[in-house]
């Protein structure tokens, strides 16, 4: 008898492991990233208030609890007969994706501004994410655990439960955010990440956020860039080389 795992337990641990890879990545190619970093070695080591270690723990506390909610929600929700749902024909896979992207994306923009607009909220939870004012790769889910809970823990839960998606969906669609979250945090501008071509929302867009002069615009995580555009809270920058190396986002204001 083989063993096996449920697509609850993959769709649990694989966007886990997904985000440590991808991360991993940006770690590993290290100094050879410099030329399209959007701020200097220098500036991440004065500006940052936290140390790596700090994040690295940090995020492993979210994902515990990212864990421990999935799990649980997939037990209340799972089929008395023990039968996994089939999983749909793939145009109404992408259905599903883009109303999970939609629903996301809503929830995400919505609870992430009223965390700024609150200053309680923004002090004892928020700016926690704010310490890291030079992002980077494995710091996208360094958050305080009710901040991960709140946005990212129940805003996942509620983009599954609305679009309808399996389990085994479910696993490529929170993987896929999860590549999305990492790479709008690395901190760097490739110029060949098919990403930045799909979405207005990359890791410039969220640069600019995590400024000073940015922290009342540019909410939207992680997808697209709707909500800012409609409610007036967009931003739009300029990307410039510098003559050290690498890019500056600079802000676009009328």
């Amino acid at each position: 008898m083989g063993f096996t795992v449920s697509d609850e337990v993959l769709g649990t641990l694989i966007p886990v492991a997904v985000y440590w890879i991808y991360s991993g990545i940006f770690v590993i190619l290290g100094d050879r990233l410099d030329k399209y970093r959007l701020h200097t070695k220098a500036e991440e080591e004065t500006k940052n208030v936290v140390s790596k270690w700090m994040v690295v723990k940090g995020v492993f506390v979210q994902q515990a609890f990212q864990i421990a909610v999935s799990l649980l929600l997939f037990t209340l929700i799972k089929d008395e007969t023990g039968v996994p749902k089939p999983n749909p024909p793939l145009y109404i896979i992408a259905v599903q994706f883009v109303i999970a992207m939609f629903v996301l994306d809503t929830w995400q923009y919505f609870m992430h501004r009223y965390m700024h607009i609150n200053k309680f909220l923004y002090k004892h939870i928020h700016s926690k994410h704010h310490t890291l004012v030079v992002p980077f790769a494995f710091g996208a889910l360094y958050n305080h655990p009710l901040e991960g809970l709140i946005l990212d823990t129940a805003g996942g839960a509620l983009a599954f439960l609305l679009s309808g998606m399996t389990p085994r969906v479910g696993v490529f669609f929170f993987s896929f955010a999860t590549i999305k979250t990492v790479d709008d945090h690395c901190g760097v501008w490739l110029p060949i990440n098919f990403l930045h071509f799909l979405f207005a929302n990359n890791s410039a867009y969220h640069d600019v956020h995590h400024q000073l002069y940015g922290t009342k615009y540019n909410f939207s995580q992680p997808f697209f860039v709707t909500w800012d555009k409609i409610l007036g809270t967009y931003l739009p920058y300029s990307l410039v080389k510098r003559k050290e190396g690498g890019f500056e986002a600079r802000p676009i204001k009328d």
